[in-house]
């Protein structure tokens, strides 16, 4: 990306990137209210950050805000999470390729750096936030402005907490930025792309398999 995304962010990222997990995962399903006193408290601020916050969800979707009823989660399908991941997919799987053309040398040191990086936080809570940075570089790599910003917008369908949700997909998922490190490294866009896609779409499919098993509990 043009610039790395703080993965801590302001309060109104913070709280719109942690409501938004839960919407996606489940926690919180659709037609449940959502207490602005109580999700105030929980980030210790005050309610003009959770409100913007709050707001930004409406947009995308995710819950309705109403003058006397209050927030509803509206909450996502489960087809709705495939095609978006589908339609991310496609976005970073062309960043992947872009990157494995235009990618610099002390890009790709860097890259190497936040893969390992990934890898030497396996099985702790901070591989998530390793993740974005590893995938963020590819995306920056790729020197292409407005891809990333329409992978910005997408990527938000993704749990942060992706890997520490399911550890099971974690290895699987090291081994493919391994394939993409070497696919990129070897200037092969077509690899790079089709490697990139495809962890994309494995994680969709296992956020919809799990968001179906929640569902028939």
């Amino acid at each position: 990306m043009s610039s790395s995304v703080d993965v801590s962010g302001t309060v109104r990222e913070r709280a719109a990137r942690e409501l938004r997990d839960r919407i996606l995962t489940g926690a919180l399903p659709a037609g449940s209210r959502i207490d602005l006193d109580a999700i105030t408290a929980e980030f210790a601020t005050s309610r003009t950050p959770v409100r913007e916050a709050l707001l930004e969800l409406s947009f995308e979707g995710l819950v309705h805000i109403a003058p006397r009823s209050g927030i509803t989660v509206i909450g996502i399908s489960t087809k709705d999470v495939l095609d978006s991941f589908t339609i991310l997919g496609v976005l970073t799987g062309q960043a992947a390729a872009w990157a494995a053309e235009r990618i610099a040398d002390e890009e790709l040191t860097e890259l190497r750096r936040l893969a390992t990086e990934v890898e030497a936080r396996s099985g702790g809570d901070g591989i998530g936030e390793a993740n974005w940075r590893f995938h963020q570089e590819i995306h920056r790599s790729a020197h292409s402005p407005r891809l990333v910003a329409q992978v910005r917008q997408a990527v938000r369908v993704v749990p942060f907490n992706f890997l520490t949700l399911f550890p099971e997909h974690e290895q699987h998922s090291l081994d493919e930025h391994r394939q993409l490190l070497d696919a990129i490294a070897a200037r092969d866009p077509e690899r790079a792309r089709r490697i990139a896609e495809q962890h994309v779409l494995e994680a969709g499919r296992s956020l919809v398999a799990w968001l179906e098993r929640r569902t028939a509990e």
